[in-house]
């Protein structure tokens, strides 16, 4: 099923998700090693160009992501979840989708008012704005909270759809492997 129903997950919706997952694992692994690693300065440096590189592009996707499931809006829950669960889940989708949007902002916003040029990818260079201290470090305390925030947040968001899967066995995880039992299609 291609498009998104009050049951299931369409397959654009589902696209956007595990891209957001792969992507948003992976850059904050990257970070917490380009962070915690001993490297010669000018391989932290390479490397730095990567992330920055990657974050950059992905802020565009990050965009079209809200901004699809904004318009889309989510399911309603499956099963007898109780009150405080549904709005749990619902702060928990929304805090995801700005902290995909939080983290290559604050990103950009840390590197180029600290004075560091974006070169994505080799294609172009976005410049350093100059060493404006009052952007650069709160964007960079931001960055760094955020990451953190963030990886609490997809532990609870995977210890959720978990739950659903192996205590409560309804077909929240189901939807979005793309494999909602029949009973569930609209």
């Amino acid at each position: 099923m291609s498009t998104s129903t009050p049951k299931t997950y369409g397959a654009v919706s589902r696209f956007n998700h595990w891209i957001t997952a792969i992507v948003m694992i992976g850059m904050i692994a990257f970070g917490l090693y380009l962070d915690g690693a001993e490297l010669p300065r000018e391989a932290k440096g390479q490397l730095m160009g990567l992330h920055k590189s990657i974050g950059f592009t992905f802020l565009f996707f990050a965009l079209w992501r809200v901004g699809m499931r904004v318009a889309q809006g989510f399911p309603p829950a499956l099963g007898n979840m109780p009150n405080w669960q549904e709005t749990a889940a619902k702060a928990m989708h929304w805090a995801l989708l700005a902290a995909i949007l939080i983290m290559p902002i604050s990103g950009m916003l840390m590197s180029l008012y600290g004075n560091h040029a974006i070169n994505v990818f080799g294609l172009f260079t976005i410049p350093g704005q100059g060493k404006i201290e009052a952007i650069s470090g709160p964007a960079h305390l931001i960055h760094g909270l955020g990451g953190k925030v963030l990886i609490a947040l997809i532990i609870l968001h995977v210890a959720a759809a978990l739950k659903h899967h192996i205590i409560d066995k309804d077909a929240t995880l189901a939807r979005m492997t793309g494999r909602a039992p029949k009973d569930l299609a609209a």
